[in-house]
């Protein structure tokens, strides 16, 4: 009785581990990821997801007056620079270390650009993992 019990909690807790998304590109050349099937007429490639997939930490800017060329709104108040005290560059090399395990692991990546999510290709992982790193020592050698 106790493992017809077992058996059957797998057996339901399976379609959570596997998850089917499409892949697809608009007419701008935009990659989309969706777990709905993409508009009607539109050539598409099923994608199957393993395990949970959970965001990275966007990465901080390697000097604090650092800016891109995009023209950003004005900062909110959780992303305005920190101070650097120990409990702060504790939770940054904490995030750091916690991105690289991320990157350096089998699963997908998916990181949140432009207010969207974009899945990591093995390019854009590598990139990442080397600016994580280089951030990392930078900030985290003495920890």
């Amino acid at each position: 009785m106790r493992r017809l019990l077992i058996a059957t909690a797998l057996l339901l807790a399976a379609p959570l581990v596997a998850a089917q998304a499409y892949k697809w590109t608009d007419a701008n050349g935009t990659v989309h990821y969706s777990d709905a099937p993409p508009p009607q007429g539109t050539k598409y490639s099923k994608v199957t997801t393993t395990g949970t997939i959970e965001p990275l930490a966007e990465p901080t800017p390697s000097k604090p007056n650092e800016t891109t060329s995009e023209s950003k709104p004005a900062p909110a108040p959780s992303s305005l620079p920190m101070v650097d005290t120990p409990e702060n560059r504790a939770k940054l090399c904490a995030s750091l270390k916690s991105n690289l395990e991320a990157l350096k692991s089998s699963g997908p990546i998916v990181m949140q650009q432009n207010g969207q999510q974009k899945l990591l290709d093995a390019d854009q992982r590598q990139a990442q993992q080397s600016t994580a790193q280089s951030q990392y020592q930078q900030y985290c050698s003495g920890n």
